[in-house]
């Protein structure tokens, strides 16, 4: 008779015990979602968005863009998504469990976080409390955009991302963001 396989449950405090070794680790429900560390293009992308949304929300006094960021319900969940907005009201000595509202995550996907983002942690997020999940899919040009677990819209052209409790529409041209990837 064959015994079944155990899996290992964590938690957020013995997460922050793991080596610094370039990999990505994460917690969702207590199990630990290992990625390698994020490609060139991966970053690259990465960058333009947070620096987009942080021209149009942080420059206003609107909200804080954080690039990685984390969204963390301990005991046994850490997730961090590429990019994170979350509203300015949280004071920057704030530890990740104390943000308790999240506007937007983005994950830039990759060979190796494909199936984990797009399986996991895009309905994790949203039943988390994030208002909107972005997936950006590098190999298609495309962003697939959530709201709601289990739904999500492809865009292709220009991502339009409606501020929460402000009168502030976030455009965002897709060919920008993807310029220079071959």
């Amino acid at each position: 008779m064959a015994m079944a396989a155990t899996i290992p449950y964590y938690t957020v405090e013995e997460m922050e015990c793991f080596p610094r070794d370039g990999h990505r680790y994460e917690l969702l429900d207590g199990v630990l979602l290992v990625t390698p560390a994020p490609s060139y293009a991966h970053q690259a992308v990465a960058t333009v968005l947070a620096m987009k949304l942080a021209l149009e929300v942080q420059g206003r006094g609107i909200a804080r863009v954080l690039a990685p960021g984390a969204v963390a319900v301990p005991p046994r969940t850490q997730l961090e998504p590429d990019v994170l907005v979350v509203p300015l009201r949280f004071a920057l000595n704030s530890q990740w469990q104390d943000i308790t509202e999240h506007w937007l995550a983005v994950e830039i996907l990759s060979r190796s976080s494909r199936m984990y983002d797009r399986e996991f942690k895009r309905d994790a997020y949203l039943q988390l409390g994030v208002r909107e999940v972005w997936l950006v899919d590098l190999a298609d040009r495309s962003v697939e955009v959530s709201r709601l677990p289990g739904a999500s819209k492809t865009v292709r052209d220009t991502l339009a991302w409606q501020v929460p409790a402000h009168d502030l529409e976030v455009q965002i041209q897709l060919a920008e963001v993807f310029a220079g990837l071959e």
